[in-house]
Parts: C-alpha cells; structure tokens; sequence
C-alpha cells in the first residue's frame, strides 16, 4: 500500500504544472482582455443584433412600437444610398494621400532626432509630441480660424502673393482636413518610431561608416529596414483612425457647407443615429467596422509578403 500511494503523490505536482502554465499566462493577459471584451466586442455584438431588427410602431401615431426581426435589410438600405459610396471612396482618398505624407514627416523627423549632429532631442521631441497632447476639437477649431478667410491670416499671405485659395470649399475642405489630421498625429506616429530607432544596434551604423557610408545611406539603407515593423505599426494605426475620421469633419462642418452630414462613414453614422434611425447606423457601423479590419489585414499581409 505504501508504494501505491507514493506513486500517486509523486504524480500530482506532474498534472498540476501544464494546468499553472495555461493559467498563468490567462492571468497577465486579463487587465486587456476583460477590457477589450466589455468595450469592444460586447458593444460591436450589440450593434450587430440591433443591426438584424428594426423598431414598428402598430395602431397608428399613438400606438406602441415593438421590435421586429428584419434580416440584412438594413445593410440592403444602407448600402444603396448614394452617400454611402461617396464617403468611402473619400476617406480612401484621404488615406491614400495623408497616411504616406504624414509617415514620411513621421520618420524624417524621427532619423533627424536620432541623428548624432542634433542637439536639445528632448526639447524637439516635446515639441513634436505637443500637438497630438491638445484635444481634437480644439485643434480643429484652432485651425478652422486659420482658414476662415474673413479672419485668417494664412489666408491673407496667399492673397498677398496672388493666390486666392478658399480653404474651406467643396475642392480644398478634405485637404484642409488632412492637414489638421497631419498635424495632431505626427508627432505621436514619430515617438514610436524614434523608439524603435533607440533599439537598433549602434554596431550595424558603426560598420556602415567604417566602409564608406553616409548619414543618409546609413538611415535609409540600415536604419529605416531595421524599424520597419514600426512603419508598419504606425501605418496601421493610421489607417484605422482614417476611418473613424469624425472630429474635424465634425467641427468643420459648423463653419463650411462643403461638409455634410455624411461627408464621412463615421459621420453618416452619427448623423442616422441622431435622427433615431438606430438600426440604420448600427449596420453602417457594422460595415466600416469589416471593411476597416478587412483593409487592415489586406495591409498586414502585403507589407509581410514584400518583406518575406
């Protein structure tokens, strides 16, 4: 009897060492991911559900309203409005032109500061960082007076030079708003990438110079391949922000007609949901959420397959 209970005490600390290695790793990852699914994937299962029904009011204007199964009809009404194309075909515009202008402000400011000849690097990269740290509605407001030409003084140094541009017009408003988008977010886009170039061994630029090469040989040949994961980090996250573009279209659209209320896809969505159309708005946001994680990987895929 007594060899048989030791063999079954000797088993146990044997079964219960898997159980602590699944368990444990469960534990760190619980801080993100009970976060994640109460604020992210309840509420886009909850906008998915109201998405299938739609709100029926029966006995006329004063009787009662019941919720009612309706299928994809919502995305059907959704999908064929005209506005619905437009926006997206928008803010794919939009993507195609700010997100490269701004990675490349991003990383030619993040090789400058990691450069050797620059100076005062904590007090450039305070300044950088300052306009992503100043709220979005702010921001827009403070650039939506630099571009009211009765009040703007940029406005006022273009005509001096004979250049009549309306900023705030149907052919320059999504531009303008590219600028402001480009402004706040720089900065945060050139703090991970100066992050990622602090990471990159000074040995490898050493070698390069021992045999000839020059700064920006060394940057573009070593240092930008290196943080590429970076690049593509900060291109993702772009991308998505490009599709919950709301704020400044928001914001402009108090002081510009050029805006409408469904000038972007987020946009549209706010504005049916203001207008109790919930079911509606619910199956737009369903739609950009796919297409935003549809693209994103779409992104993920081509920028490993260049890199493999």
């Amino acid at each position: 009897m007594t060899p048989t209970r030791t063999v079954a005490s000797s088993r146990t600390p044997v079964t219960a060492a898997p159980r602590r290695r699944h368990t444990a790793p469960l534990a760190f990852l619980a801080p993100f991911l009970i976060p994640f699914v109460l604020f992210a994937l309840v509420p886009v299962g909850y906008a998915f559900w109201q998405s299938l029904h739609r709100t029926e009011r029966t006995g006329g204007t004063f009787g009662r309203t019941e919720t009612v199964f309706a299928g994809f009809q919502q995305y059907a009404d959704v999908m064929s409005e005209p506005f619905f194309v437009e926006s997206l075909l928008r803010v794919a515009l939009f993507a195609l032109v700010q997100i490269p202008v701004m990675i490349a402000l991003a990383l030619t400011l993040a090789l400058l500061l990691d450069s050797a000849v620059v100076r005062l690097k904590r007090f450039f990269r305070l300044v950088y960082f300052v306009p992503y740290g100043i709220p979005g509605v702010v921001a827009a407001l403070m650039w939506a007076f630099l571009y009211d030409p009765r009040l703007s003084p940029v406005v006022d140094v273009l005509r001096s030079v004979h250049l009549d541009v309306d900023l705030l017009g149907p052919d320059a408003i999504l531009w303008s708003i590219g600028n402001v988008v480009t402004w706040t977010y720089t900065g945060y886009n050139m703090l991970i990438m100066y992050a990622a170039l602090q990471a990159v061994p000074a040995d490898l630029s050493e070698a390069a110079r021992v045999d000839g090469a020059g700064p920006w040989t060394i940057a573009l040949r070593i240092k930008v391949p290196v943080i590429r994961p970076a690049l593509v980090l900060t291109g993702v996250f772009s991308l998505i922000g490009t599709f919950q573009l709301f704020t400044e279209p928001q914001v402009f659209r108090a002081i510009s007609t050029s805006v409408t209320s469904t000038y972007t896809p987020n946009l549209a969505a706010y504005s049916l949901a203001a207008g109790d159309h919930y079911s509606e708005a619910a199956a737009l946001s369903v739609l950009l959420a796919v297409a935003t994680f549809a693209l994103s990987f779409l992104f993920l895929r081509f920028t490993a397959r260049r890199q493999g």
